[in-house]
């Protein structure tokens, strides 16, 4: 057996839950779509709302909310009531873990009305925003201003503070890094209800570092400004087919956006978007796209193409017709191109509605999609969610630049999963080593896509069935995540905690660095008031006994050193 072929796997037994799961379409066109449609329609009515106020309105709100915030953190009693957790129904997270940590006794701090946009300020290009403010309502927002966050997460669904305090990347992150990179400063409540902002040079300057990736355990985010750049009406996409191997594939995607003279921050050389879909082991459709000008677009043979009208062709399979039809260019209106996965999930869409990507469903009741993922998650049930857990895979895999060839064929071998979504991102080397960081002496090696500041990492986007499951065989999920983590942590890659984990507690740290977490743990004193970065991404439910021996263990520690990075 070759290094790329798959284990030969024995057939699986089919039970009811394969039946369920088969006909769940019912459901989601019955039960989920309609009500998705009216939640969608709700929440934007009142994003209407809120635009219809002042800036100087909404922010009066925004400290009266965070005065009503303050006074029930100190009405908690810290021997009698459990760690403080959001008062968000754990059904809610656009996350694929479970939230199974609000099963244990907690003290819920209700943050629901931190969803404004508080202020567009285009002399210092920054946004200040709320912490429920998700991509679709900012885009709307900023776009029509001909300007837009940096990094502008795909999903509408996706807010500011789960991509602050979790994990978010876009197109654009070859330039701008990850969503939290473009953070200036942070507006966080904490443990003993003091406000404070936080940036990178202030007397805060280890929090602003330890926020992200910290899942909300360090105090509640209530604020951000985020960076603004200048944008343009459409954006030049092109697309270019790759045919050979994995390697070959991996290769081409590097060369679509890193010069290989090393010029990696000439701007003549490097595109604004970047994302490769990875369709088979041997095809592969790379994109690259440039803002462009109205004027630029209307010139004669330019080709528009509108994605986000409800009856087009989902975007994964429009790229994919570059396989046959050759290298092509086309202009999509700014906008649609941010959201461009929105309406299919990526290709989640297939697998949810099997039959949601034919022309006559599309355009009938193409306009009521995507369903919305916590109302997915609400009306699986556990056995399904389960079931979902084993036979299915959504996954990220943040690794070196370099070894994304290697992440390619690693997939193809334990997992065969297709297509894949690469997306390259920059790690930055900051002030403080981070919970992900990159690799020490990246700089000396001057490898394809690193500079000196930042080493060029790709996500390797795992979304959708398992070929062993589409076949009909054996295969196990949970065994199948282990040994992902344990590939990522042997090749200094990172696993975004959005997602199903299998680490234990040992391995969670030797993925992350936790030297900066756990200073500022101690130091804000969020140990006895918020849950361990650890236990809150940790499968499985939490009992509060396993919860508050965890947090008692944590607190008899040492307080680790701060790890700052050689000059």
């Amino acid at each position: 057996m070759s290094d790329l072929e798959a284990p030969l796997r024995p057939k699986r037994k089919k039970n009811l839950m394969d039946f369920l799961v088969r006909f769940r379409w019912i459901v989601v066109i019955f039960v989920v779509l309609p009500l998705s449609f009216l939640y969608y329609f709700s929440i934007y009515l009142g994003d209407v709302r809120s635009e219809c106020k002042s800036f100087k309105q909404r922010q009066k709100e925004h400290d009266e909310n965070v005065k009503k915030v303050v006074k029930r953190l100190k009405e908690r009693n810290a021997s009698k009531d459990g760690l403080v957790c959001t008062a968000r129904k754990p059904w809610v997270a656009v996350g694929m873990r479970n939230v199974d940590y609000k099963r244990a006794r907690h003290f819920e701090v209700d943050l629901s009305p931190f969803r404004n946009v508080l202020d567009i300020d285009k002399e210092r290009m920054i946004a200040r925003v709320e912490p429920l403010v998700n991509m679709g309502q900012i885009s709307r927002v900023t776009v029509p201003m001909n300007v837009a966050l940096a990094v502008v997460a795909e999903l509408d669904d996706l807010t500011v503070g789960g991509l602050i305090n979790g994990y978010g990347i876009e197109g654009s992150s070859h330039l701008y890094g990850l969503f939290s990179d473009t953070v200036v400063s942070y507006e966080i409540i904490l443990a003993d209800g003091q406000v404070v902002r936080a940036t990178k040079d202030n007397e805060y300057s280890d929090l602003f570092y330890g926020i992200p990736w910290s899942q909300g355990t360090l105090g509640l985010l209530v604020s951000a400004e985020i960076k603004l750049i200048p944008i343009k009406e459409y954006m030049k996409l092109t697309y270019k087919p790759v045919v050979g191997n994995l390697k070959e594939i991996a290769q081409a995607y590097i060369d679509s956006f890193s010069p290989r003279d090393g010029d990696q921050d000439n701007p003549a050389k490097v595109p604004d978007f970047v994302e490769t879909m990875v369709y088979t082991p041997t095809e592969a459709v790379c994109m690259t796209g440039r803002y462009a000008s109205k004027e630029e677009t209307k010139q004669k043979g330019n080709v528009i193409n509108s994605v986000g009208w409800w009856f087009k062709t989902w975007f994964y399979q429009h790229a994919q017709t570059a396989l046959k039809r050759g290298e092509f260019v086309e202009y999509i209106p700014t906008r649609e191109y941010y959201h461009r996965h929105t309406r299919c999930l990526y290709w989640e869409g297939k697998l949810i509605l099997p039959f949601g990507d034919q022309w006559w469903f599309r355009f009938f009741f193409g306009w009521i999609m995507p369903p919305k993922v916590s109302l997915l998650k609400a009306t699986q049930g556990e056995y399904v969610r389960n079931y979902y857990h084993e036979n299915h895979v959504i996954q990220d895999m943040l690794v070196p630049l370099y070894k994304v060839g290697d992440a390619l064929e690693w997939v193809h071998r334990e997992m065969e999963v297709y297509p894949l979504w690469l997306c390259p991102h920059r790690l930055y080397r900051l002030p403080l080593k981070t919970m992900v960081y990159p690799e020490p002496g990246f700089e000396l090696h001057r490898r394809q896509g690193d500079t000196p500041y930042a080493q060029m990492y790709t996500d390797v986007g795992v979304y959708y069935a398992p070929g062993p499951i589409l076949r009909g065989e054996v295969f196990d999920g949970a065994e199948a995540v282990r040994k992902m983590e344990s590939w990522l942590i042997e090749n200094h890659g990172f696993q975004p905690q959005y997602a199903v984990s299998e680490l234990t507690e040992k391995n969670f740290w030797r993925m992350f660095d936790g030297g900066l977490y756990e200073h500022c743990r101690r130091k804000y004193s969020a140990i006895g008031t918020f849950m361990s970065v650890y236990y809150k991404s940790k499968k499985g439910r939490k009992t509060e006994k396993e919860v508050q021996d965890a947090e008692q263990e944590t607190a008899e520690l040492e307080t680790p050193e701060v790890d700052e990075p050689a000059d």
